[in-house]
């Protein structure tokens, strides 16, 4: 028997769907991180060149590993020695078949908000790759815009500086202070309302508490 929450989970995403679909979305709902990791597997063929931008959401689900063991050609800056290369491998995700995220926060009626250091991740997901897959936990849906906005500089960004070696106020007292720091993850926000070319973007949203 299914839990409240399960309960919730599933009309909100029911919700969601329908919404992302008048967005010109693919989208669609797992219930755990195990069905959403075969449902992205299922919608990339083997033999496709994949990358992705930094998200604790693709790593928490195993699909990363899953892409390094498979039959793919893998695009991953982190196998990066040198910053040359790794600006390199960036550049080459532009021009792969599928190109995964997550993102930061997500409105109820299915605009997506991002927010990045470098700019590479956000770049990607507005052009480039011919495909971009989302995966979404619930814990990332917000009522409305502003408050997608809100969660994604006050609860994911001083999370995610953790993550990395920046000096940041946020680093020290795990408050957003809107900072002009060099080392800021906040230097690019991205407000997505549609996917255009349609059906570019494919959304799976998760019934669990995933990433930041």
């Amino acid at each position: 028997m299914e839990n409240p929450a399960e309960i919730r989970n599933e009309k909100l995403a029911q919700k969601l769907i329908k919404n992302l679909s008048q967005r010109h979305y693919d989208a669609y709902y797992c219930k755990t991180s195990k069905d959403a990791l075969k449902k992205a597997i299922q919608l990339i063929p083997q033999g496709s060149s994949v990358s992705w931008g930094g998200s604790a959401t693709l790593n928490e689900i195993g699909l990363i590993k899953a892409l390094k063991d498979g039959i793919y050609k893998v695009y991953d800056r982190e196998n990066s020695a040198t910053q040359k290369e790794k600006r390199e491998m960036s550049l080459k995700a532009f021009d792969c078949d599928y190109y995964l995220s997550s993102v930061n926060a997500m409105s109820e009626d299915g605009v997506f908000v991002n927010i990045d250091g470098s700019g590479n991740r956000v770049a990607a997901i507005t052009w480039g790759p011919e495909h971009v897959i989302l995966v979404v936990g619930i814990n990332k849906i917000c009522q409305d815009v502003d408050a997608a906005i809100k969660r994604a500089r006050s609860t994911a960004a001083p999370i995610n500086t953790a993550r990395f070696d920046v000096k940041t106020p946020c680093i020290i007292d795990g408050t957003c202070h809107d900072c002009k720091s060099a080392d800021s993850i906040c230097a690019y926000v991205s407000i997505q309302r549609l996917s255009r070319p349609a059906k570019r973007h494919i959304v799976i949203l998760v019934g669990e508490d995933l990433g930041y």
